[in-house]
């Protein structure tokens, strides 16, 4: 019996050294923002990508903070998303 519990413990350490998903805040600037109604859009189209948990756009400051799980998107696939919906945008810091 011990030897079954020191299977399912070694089982349990070698999944854990597997890397996981991290949830990642990243800041897209969206220059062409034009209107008061422009930041509905680009939430709406940004909370469709798979792996977005929250979308904060601000008209006044031509910027979407967005918060995402890595292993289901990327920042590639946000900036599609806005583009795709008309209004193109890039990451804020270059990282």
């Amino acid at each position: 019996m011990n030897h079954s519990i020191a299977i399912i413990a070694a089982a349990l350490l070698a999944g854990a050294g597997c890397a996981s998903a991290a949830t990642r805040q990243v800041t897209l600037t969206v220059p062409t923002m034009d209107c008061a109604t422009c930041p509905v859009t680009i939430k709406v189209a940004l909370l469709k990508v798979p792996g977005v948990s929250r979308a904060m756009v601000s008209y006044a400051q031509r910027n979407a903070k967005v918060t995402f799980d890595d292993a289901k998107t990327n920042v590639a696939a946000l900036t599609k998303a806005t583009d795709d919906a008309g209004y193109p945008s890039f990451l804020a810091d270059g990282k």
